[in-house]
């Protein structure tokens, strides 16, 4: 199995026994989660401090990924290490001084779209270079036509933001606040969350130099061999266990126009995998084409639920796994293709390999999911000041052996949604009802989780532009062997189907519902426990009818 550049030898590193480095990898783990809490604390929108929207992470010297903080999006483990590389060649390590901050929302060099801002701090102690802090962050606003899938090129979506410095030797650059200020809706969110970032960096800097002087450690890069080097034999070795072969899946999905496919190729040799995405659909002149540092990271993080799944994300954990996409294609879409709305197909990789080894691993792999949807508000808080934010709303998920999906459970992603309190405060739009949506679960031995509806209603006083960037429109969660598919979603203004991907108008007292997606269901329905059904049908989960039906409940 070829592997990457820079990928680590499986090996144990013999300075730490295993006692002593669980101690160290936990109390960086607690230092990243710091970092988190002073991120969210700090920052202004409900994008980061409710809907968690981010990441913060922690490297050695040489630009590898030590840890990540707890609650972080757990795609970024892919994309962070490639972005501090990109930052590392603009600015070489021995050019970078303390109080610098580097930053850039570059889609290629980034997560994939304009919308994420990536902000790093490298780490000085007596004057030498020990380490970088990086945050990533999802902004309310980056100017253009704002966070959707209707641009056609990418300059249409937003300000770009080359690698640069924000902070040099401590002092912040002027010109570069005035210029991201003069270009977006919302410049005090805007700016709040950028200097949040800038915030919980400094923090991570000092208590990661505090963890240093503790323990008495000079130098990160042996702890950091250490760590990746025992979770990359974690993985090696659960990857071992995955029958030897080569996998493939192709996957239907809602484009703009109408649908386009994802394919992959999965070749499992000895302790290593290798994944292809060649024969997927093209780009297309719409905003969710994916660039390939974020397709690589969802598959990164595909192969990790299926196989180690509670060890702390690091380079190490992602090493044994090799990725490719033909560049063009819609899973490695290059400038000026628009990407904003990356997410609507990029989610679809989890699915797509869990397809893929559904038959050498059919106890580990999971059920489609309702993923989640995000809708953006622009327009006009009652009080008269601009309102650019997103919704978060999520669909049901997958089941999995032995176990029903959650309801209502984000996937594959994980960012919380947004309070209804501080939702109807800070847009002034009314979350008018919410309730579970029975039936939409997929049938199964073990039932997929339910989807909800939720109506949103213009309370504001003035017209709110709304994008929707909604999957699952088409083409359902669907089960395995013998599981049935999930609802469908759908998006109504007023009662009438709206597209899913597009640009309406809410008007004062319009009311938008959205209707999520149910998650596939795992086994023959008909095996499913009596107990179960009838508790299902008393908790209103599903009907007396479909009970009867696909259940065969009397």
């Amino acid at each position: 199995m070829k592997r990457e550049p820079g990928m680590t030898d499986a090996r144990p590193v013999a300075r730490y026994d295993a006692v002593e480095l669980g101690i160290l990898w936990d109390r960086l783990i607690s230092v990243a989660d710091e970092i988190v809490e002073t991120l969210v604390r700090t920052s202004f929108s409900t994008i980061v401090r409710e809907g968690y929207d981010l990441s913060v992470m922690l490297f050695d010297r040489n630009g590898r990924l030590l840890v990540q903080g707890t609650r972080s999006i757990p795609v970024f483990i892919g994309t962070a290490p490639v972005t501090l590389a990109h930052m590392l060649e603009r600015f070489p390590p021995e050019t970078l001084a303390p109080g610098d901050v580097v930053v850039t929302n570059d889609p290629m060099m980034g997560t994939g779209h304009l919308f994420d801002i990536s902000v790093m701090r490298p780490v000085h102690r007596d004057g030498a270079l020990v380490g970088y802090t990086m945050s990533i962050t999802h902004l309310p606003d980056i100017g253009g036509m704002g966070f959707s899938a209707v641009a056609t090129e990418m300059f249409h979506e937003g300000l770009k933001i080359p690698i640069c410095k924000l902070y040099e030797g401590g002092r912040i650059n002027r010109l570069l606040v005035d210029l991201i200020r003069a270009n977006v809706r919302v410049p005090e969110q805007v700016m709040g969350d950028i200097l949040a970032n800038v915030s919980c960096n400094e923090v991570g800097a000092r208590q990661l130099l505090g963890f240093m002087a503790e323990y008495g450690i000079d130098d990160l890069v042996p702890l950091s061999d250490a760590i990746r080097a025992r979770s990359e034999l974690a993985m090696r070795e659960k990857i071992r266990e995955i029958p030897d072969g080569t996998y493939r899946n192709r996957i239907d999905f809602e484009g703009i126009d109408g649908p386009l496919s994802l394919a992959c190729t999965i070749e499992k040799r000895g302790d290593g995998i290798a994944i292809d995405f060649a024969g997927s659909s093209g780009t297309v002149r719409g905003g969710i084409n994916v660039p390939f540092c974020y397709a690589r990271a969802m598959a990164l993080y595909s192969i990790k639920c299926l196989t180690a799944p509670t060890i702390p994300n690091n380079e190490g954990s992602v090493a044994p796994v090799a990725v490719s996409a033909p560049p063009g294609s819609i899973l490695n879409a290059q400038p000026p293709s628009p990407t904003a709305g990356r997410h609507i197909v990029g989610h679809f990789v989890t699915p797509l390999i869990f397809g893929a080894l559904a038959e050498a691993m059919p106890d580990r792999v999971q059920a489609d999911t309702g993923m989640i949807n995000i809708v953006t508000f622009q327009g006009r808080h009652p009080d008269g000041s601009a309102v650019s934010t997103l919704y978060f709303v999520a669909g049901g998920f997958g089941a999995l052996t032995g176990q029903d999906g959650h309801p209502t459970t984000p996937g594959p992603s994980n960012m919380a949604c947004v309070p209804v309190e501080i939702w109807e405060s800070r847009t002034g739009v009314t979350v008018e009802s919410k309730r579970l949506l029975a039936d939409s679960g997929g049938p199964g031995e073990w039932r997929g989780g339910l989807g909800q509806e939720i109506v949103l209603r213009n309370d504001t006083g003035h017209p709110m532009t709304i994008f929707s960037m909604a999957n699952r429109t088409e083409f359902a969660a669907t089960g395995f062997r013998g599981g049935q598919p999930g609802a469908k979603r759908e998006h109504r203004i007023n009662g009438d189907v709206v597209h899913p991907k597009g640009r309406q108008e809410l008007e004062p007292g319009d009311r938008l519902a959205l209707r999520e997606a149910g998650g596939g269901g795992i086994g023959d329905p008909r095996r499913r426990d009596r107990r179960l059904v009838e508790r299902d049908v008393e908790e209103g989960f599903v009907s007396r009818d479909v009970a009867r039906r696909i259940y065969g409940l009397d």
